[in-house]
């Protein structure tokens, strides 16, 4: 985890410590709620806003080190045998899952075939490989940063693929909560460059969204997949005629 994110992972702590929100952090430096989001969605701060917002919560940058510096370390990613022990449980997979979606035991259980004994089994194994900690009367903290992700073509990354294959794509995306967008152009390696930034940041705002409605009551929230792609292509058959 580099430096950065430990300092900016900091700061969001001081900000939930002092019951300080988006909000009204915004209001203290002048920005709305929406542009105080995407600064931390985006995790992109110049020094001078960092001061700013400093000064706004009554801290200095000795005190942020500080509080940086004391904070346990998090992962960003598990390894490849650790996905492989993950991948090879249907059940640990679906806990894994669900914990990373801030979903807890009593809901795991009464969604899943599984009964609260398992669940607590598997939530010890997901304990002893550093993912999370379980805590008294089965509450969790996870030990993985906000932007934790499956490895590239890894164990797990590689199933949720194969599944997209076979099934997520497998509809009409026609319903209230779907959406299929598919657009082929042709662009300048620029504009390309910033097509796929732009993506990027849709990406940190959706996982910004999560992180804000994991405070709200497990009914309140519903299952909602994200799959951004790009990349140069064209079907296979106007490949076959080209010169």
């Amino acid at each position: 985890m580099s430096n950065t994110s430990l300092m900016i992972d900091a700061l969001k702590r001081q900000l939930k410590a002092r019951a300080v929100t988006y909000a009204e952090l915004g209001r203290r430096i002048g920005l709305s709620e929406a542009s105080v989001k995407r600064m931390f969605a985006l995790r992109s701060f110049t020094l001078e806003r960092l001061e700013q917002i400093l000064q706004a919560i009554g801290m200095d940058f000795a005190e942020l080190l500080q509080a940086a510096t004391d904070a346990p370390q998090l992962i960003a990613q598990l390894t490849f045998a650790q996905e492989e022990e993950i991948i090879g449980d249907t059940k640990l997979l679906v806990v894994a899952v669900a914990a990373l979606n801030l979903i807890p035991l009593e809901q795991i259980v009464a969604v899943y075939r599984i009964s609260e004994a398992e669940a607590v089994k598997y939530l010890l194994r997901l304990d002893r490989i550093g993912f999370l900690t379980l805590l008294p009367n089965n509450r969790v903290k996870l030990l993985v940063v906000r932007t934790f992700s499956w490895i590239p073509n890894g164990p797990i990354q590689t199933y949720f693929r194969d599944e997209a294959y076979g099934d997520f794509l497998d509809t009409r995306f026609a319903g209230e909560q779907e959406l299929m967008k598919l657009v082929s152009v042709m662009l300048s390696q620029r504009s390309a460059m910033a097509l796929l930034e732009r993506l990027k940041q849709v990406a940190g705002e959706f996982s910004q969204q999560h992180q804000d409605d994991a405070r709200l009551p497990y009914e309140q929230r519903h299952s909602l997949t994200f799959l951004l792609a790009a990349r140069p292509w064209m079907p296979r058959a106007f490949k076959a005629l080209m010169r």
